[in-house]
Order: structure tokens, then C-alpha cells, then sequence
């Protein structure tokens, strides 16, 4: 997804209501969203994983996000999922993706993976694991 689809589309979570108190928020909520999301998507299973997605990606995200405060702690994620409330998140998640399908106008292709348990050739080396892909 090229930058300015990015942008746009992050502006959907400045309408969720935001948990925090103001006077304590150093990092944009939209922001905070957008990476744990693209994190996620990209495999990341933990906060402290997600942070370190974020600070690998910095200048990348920099050209779409506002990120006065470089990128948040695994703390900070953390804190805040444990405060939002998961019904307004799904309603303004499931806006923001319906808003990806509309611009990419039927140029999305779904790729699901999955590695074949038992198919390395050492147990401690799954570098050659078979996988399969199915579109």
C-alpha cells in the first residue's frame, strides 16, 4: 500500500474515542493503531515484538504517520489495547479495511500460507520447511 492510501486511511481511527488521559498522550492514537496493525500483518505475536517492528520501520513510517515521539514502547501498546474498547475498535477497524478494498478496486489478491508440520530436515534447522501458498 503506497503511502498517501496509508495516510488516508489512518485518519479513520482520529474519530475512535481515545482512552488516554490527554495531558499524558505523547503518541497520536491513529499512529499507534496503524503500527500495531501493520505489525500484526506482518507476524508480530507480542507488544515487545510490535515495538520492534516499529523502530525497524521508523523512516518508512515516517512518511505517513505522525510520530512526534519516534515510536511507541512495547508499555505503551500495551496500556493502551488494554484500555480501548473493543467494540468502537472492531466498528472503526472493519471502516478502515472496507476503505482499503474501495481504493484498491478489486486489486487485492488473498494469499494465505502455511508451513507443512515435520517437513524440515532437522529438528532444530526449519530453514527448508515445505509450505503452501493458496490464493
Amino acid at each position: 500500500m503506497d503511502a498517501t492510501v496509508s495516510k488516508d486511511y489512518a485518519r479513520i481511527f482520529e474519530e475512535l474515542p481515545d482512552p488516554r488521559q490527554p495531558h499524558l498522550v505523547r503518541h497520536p492514537l491513529a499512529s499507534i493503531l496503524a503500527i500495531a496493525i501493520m505489525a500484526v500483518i506482518c507476524g508480530c505475536e507480542s507488544w515487545q515484538e510490535i515495538a520492534l517492528w516499529g523502530r525497524y520501520q521508523e523512516e518508512w513510517l515516517k512518511t505517513f504517520l505522525d510520530l512526534p515521539s519516534s515510536i511507541p514502547s512495547h508499555d505503551t501498546f500495551g496500556r493502551l489495547f488494554s484500555r480501548l474498547n473493543p467494540d468502537a475498535f472492531e466498528h472503526w477497524f472493519m471502516r478502515w479495511m472496507q476503505g482499503v478494498v474501495d481504493s484498491s478496486q478489486g486489486r487485492l489478491v488473498a494469499i494465505d500460507g502455511k508451513s507443512i508440520r515435520r517437513s524440515f530436515r532437522r529438528g532444530w534447522d526449519k530453514n527448508y520447511l515445505l509450505r503452501l501458498i493458496s490464493t
